[in-house]
């Protein structure tokens, strides 16, 4: 079993986050009744979310499109299910 140096994860495990289905903010927003700035946040800094864009400078704004695999996403539902 192969790690990756950046995650700690095993090769297969990231290969099979590669395939499997990814969310955008606004599907899992109609999903679970919640606005997109609130999904958003949950899942900003999240490990295993896809996220392209690019910083803030002073002169652009920052633009960001997160996808979010399946998995994380029954993770972050699972948490947040044991909080409330």
């Amino acid at each position: 079993m192969t790690l990756l140096s950046h995650t700690k994860k095993p090769v297969q495990s990231v290969t099979a986050e590669a395939f499997e289905k990814h969310y955008s903010i606004l599907e899992i927003a109609q999903m679970w009744s919640l606005s997109e700035r609130t999904i958003r946040r949950m899942f900003e800094g999240e490990e295993g979310v896809v996220n392209w864009g690019r910083a803030e400078s002073r002169r652009k704004r920052c633009y960001q499109t997160l996808r979010i695999p399946e998995s994380v996403m029954l993770r972050v539902y699972q948490r947040i299910r044991k909080v409330g």
